[in-house]
């Protein structure tokens, strides 16, 4: 094992419990921003550009704590790096599908009504 870049429980209690629910509370407040204006419309590309920012934030984590691992760092430094990478890699991958998929529902709807508004 090499030496560790951090003191483990120090670094797992801080940056676990500080970015991690500094993160979810960011994803949180993504989430009711996606359910208030995607129904709407409304800030599409910046919504899908904050999922993509979010995943792109769980790839660098991934990557860092899988580093992490490969160096045999204590579970303490490797482990809140390689859980936070998970899930938002997973879970911002999987979730914007959809909700572009709900932006493109309201889009086709909206041309739906000025069709029928001409007709």
């Amino acid at each position: 094992m090499t030496e560790p870049w951090f003191e483990p429980i120090r670094f797992g209690t801080l940056y676990g419990g500080i970015v991690g629910g500094g993160l979810g509370v960011l994803a949180g407040i993504l989430g009711v921003a996606t359910g208030i204006l995607a129904p709407k419309g409304k800030s599409r590309s910046f919504i899908l550009g904050a999922f993509t920012a979010m995943r792109l934030v769980g790839v660098a984590h991934l990557v860092i704590g899988l580093y992490a691992l490969y160096e045999r760092q204590p579970y303490g430094i490797w482990y809140p790096l390689v859980f936070i990478g998970c899930l938002f890699t997973f879970l911002f991958s999987l979730l914007r599908p959809i909700v572009r998929r709900r932006y493109d529902q309201v889009e086709v709807g909206k041309m739906d009504a000025a069709g029928l508004r001409q007709a």
